[in-house]
């Protein structure tokens, strides 16, 4: 086995400058990364606090960004994605600023969209179970449960 390089504080400052550049991370995934070149303590912090200080590393513009992709390409729920972000040890406060991203208007119809795609996907007869597999797929995918209910019961009626 290789023995693994060990890197300079200067090393793993254009690195984690070149780990950056190419998309949006958290703090702690250039944590965790550091960690991984080898460095160690307070060379990470060192290196850590010099790429936000940089702007290679900004907390809610990660968040931002986190949000619009997973919404408009995963089409996930804001309880879902509010979740990654918790997982990814991102604050709250950017936690909120982030979802400022999602426009209410375009959250409902991708709720609707999503509804009706499912429900027409669905070969189930009985009604009952058709409505409970739509809304157990919408809730998977972080959709608050009330919302959902409420356009499925909607497209039921039509």
């Amino acid at each position: 086995m290789a023995k693994q390089k060990i890197y300079t504080i200067k090393e793993g400052k254009a690195r984690g400058a070149k780990y950056c550049a190419g998309q949006e991370r958290s703090q702690q995934q250039v944590r965790d990364k550091l960690y991984e070149w080898g460095l160690y303590g307070d060379e990470v912090e060192e290196v850590l606090s010099w790429l936000i200080s940089e702007d290679f590393v900004n907390e809610e513009r990660f968040a931002q960004s986190y949000v619009r992709g997973h919404f408009k390409l995963k089409k996930w729920g804001k309880l879902k994605i509010k979740q990654g972000l918790e997982q990814k040890k991102i604050s709250s406060y950017c936690i909120k600023m982030g979802m400022k991203e999602i426009d209410p208007q375009a959250y409902e119809d991708t709720i609707t969209s999503l509804v009706e795609k499912k429900w027409d996907a669905l070969k189930e007869q009985n009604l009952y179970i058709k409505k409970q597999k739509t809304v157990r797929y919408l809730l998977q995918k972080g959709f608050e449960a009330d919302l959902v209910w409420e356009a499925v019961n909607q497209l039921s009626e039509d």
